[in-house]
Order: C-alpha cells, then structure tokens, then sequence
C-alpha cells in the first residue's frame, strides 16, 4: 500500500488522525521483549511481579510510546515527523486496549516551512492515559 501524503493545506487545527486500537497481551509483552532485548522480569514473571507487589506483570513502556509513534507517523507521512516526546503517565496490563489519540493543536510556517503541532496520547478502554506527549511534524505544500 502507497504511503498517502497528507498537504500543509489538508491540515486544520481540532483535526484528528485515525485512532489506532491494539488489546495488550502477553504475547506481546514476550515478543517485544525478544525484540527489544528488555526482560526486565515485571514484562513477563508472573510470579516475580506479584512478589513485587505488582497485580502482574505490565507492558513496556517504550511498546505502548511505539504504538503512538506509528499513529503519529500513519497521519502526518513517514519522514516528516521533526520532533516527538511523550511522559508515561500510568503502566499498561495485559487485557487492556489501548487507543491512540493525535489532535492538530497548531498549524505554522517557520523559515518557509510549514509545520503542524500534534497533541498525542495513548489511553485505555476506560479514557486512563497511559502516555501523553507532543510531536511537531513538517508537511508539504503542492
């Protein structure tokens, strides 16, 4: 599938990108700990989590940043993303489905450039962010 290419012109502030939905599970906890090399135990041992004082084991942050960025990333085009940071505000647990969430908060041109402020989270089924951050995103003209 084509990347679409989304204009300086198609962008207004309120817009929203398609909010992207993925139930956590513990396959993911185990194959993003295979791919990232974190098995950090509280990922994926059970039993070292709840003696921890943990109600189980919980999901990496960076998965949970990695499904913003690619919502992020869907909207404004591959490439164009100039800046993007996010603040983990709450841990993540199998079973939950976590949404994204990019709003246009400004749209500008800076030395000819124009460029779009995004206002990002990722919340669960209950509206509890998970990760809040921002990305500003440069856009083409026609």
């Amino acid at each position: 599938m084509a990347q679409r290419i989304r204009y300086a012109d198609e962008v207004a502030v309120g817009d929203t990108a398609p909010e992207f939905r993925h139930e956590l599970t513990r396959t993911d906890l185990v194959m993003y700990a295979g791919a990232s090399g974190d098995f950090n135990p509280m990922h994926h041992d059970e039993v070292q989590a709840t003696a921890a004082g943990l109600p189980s084991v919980f999901g990496h942050g960076m998965f949970t940043m990695g499904l913003l960025g690619n919502a992020v990333t869907d909207y404004v085009g591959v490439g164009n993303l100039e800046r993007f940071g996010v603040r983990f505000t709450q841990q993540t647990w199998p079973g939950e489905t976590l949404a994204t969430q990019v709003t246009v908060t400004r749209t500008f041109e800076e030395d000819g450039v124009h460029k779009v402020d995004l206002e990002c989270a990722v919340v669960n089924q209950d509206g509890a962010p998970k990760v809040q951050g921002s990305a500003v995103a440069v856009l083409p003209t026609r």
